[in-house]
């Protein structure tokens, strides 16, 4: 199979400004673009029955209506439709599985029905071996403005301990793609010896800070070298993980988070820092896999 971006589509707003994210993607990589529906009463195709009884109508339509906008914005995408039937959470990570990205709606903390969204996202998210983006319905009112190009930079949530080359290699190939620079965060909260009364030692959390900061620049040695273009400045927070990356994540184009893979356990989730982003976040976020 040709590699492709996936959108998962439902018709709800959240879909429909994922699809967009994904067709910006697709044509930022050259990559074809895949919408998929997901239904299980999807009847075999008919042969020219009429409207009021093909069942698949509905279905059909609402990809072409998404494809028909889409190409009309970029006239030169690859773009192909793909009706599924079976449930979503079960269509999502097979396609998931062989997709470069997959990327699907998100409400976040709004109260939307949608057989993509909620349970069903994380559920992907916690479940794919590859990339899944997850991307809010767009609101001008609630979304910040993005630096200059349209994109705004890319953040990295970064752990100090442990592998974590897919998610470094997807926020610098991001970076890169986007020409954008790229924000490396990294959130360690103080040791109680670290207190005195009423603040934190200052010699105690400069110690850590550079500490920290040490480990990081070890980090990313090795993939400024690979991709030199790209910008890299780093932000250490004093507090969880979850608070830095929020706090940092603001503005940014596109935000990037690790998900260690857990093989064994039957019924995975996305680590405390995703579940902590994807309600809150108001840009995308990104959910990368690694060993």
């Amino acid at each position: 199979m040709e590699p492709v971006i996936t959108v998962g589509l439902d018709g709800s707003p959240e879909s429909l400004s994922a699809a967009r994210w994904a067709a910006d993607e697709a044509e930022r990589r050259n990559l074809t673009l895949r919408l998929l529906h997901a239904w299980p009463m999807l009847a075999p195709e008919p042969t020219k029955v009429p409207s009021e009884i093909d069942q698949n109508y509905w279905a059909n339509r609402l990809v072409h209506n998404a494809q028909a906008e889409l190409q009309r914005r970029q006239p030169g995408l690859a773009i192909v439709g793909n009706l599924v039937a079976d449930e979503a959470r079960d269509a999502l990570p097979h396609a998931a599985s062989e997709s470069e990205t997959t990327v699907l709606g998100s409400r976040g903390l709004e109260l939307v029905e949608s057989c993509f969204l909620g349970d069903i996202s994380m559920s992907v998210v916690a479940r794919a071996e590859r990339p899944v983006v997850l991307v809010r319905a767009e609101s001008r009112a609630q979304a910040p403005p993005a630096a200059p190009g349209g994109t705004g930079d890319a953040v990295l949530a970064l752990k100090l301990h442990g592998p974590c080359d897919g998610p470094l290699g997807f926020a610098f190939a991001e970076a890169s793609a986007r020409n954008v620079p790229l924000r490396a965060v990294h959130g360690r909260s103080l040791p109680v010896h670290a207190y005195v009364p009423w603040r934190a030692d200052h010699d105690v959390a400069e110690g850590i800070t550079q500490d920290a900061r040490k480990q990081l620049d070890q980090v990313l040695h090795l993939w400024l070298e690979k991709y030199p273009r790209v910008g890299v400045a780093d932000n250490i927070g004093l507090e969880s993980p979850a608070r830095a990356v929020l706090r940092s994540a603001g503005s940014a184009g596109l935000l990037i988070i690790g998900r260690r893979r857990h093989r064994r356990i039957p019924a995975p989730r996305p680590g405390p820092v995703a579940q902590a982003a994807i309600p809150h976040a108001r840009r995308p976020v990104a959910v990368v896999p690694h060993d």
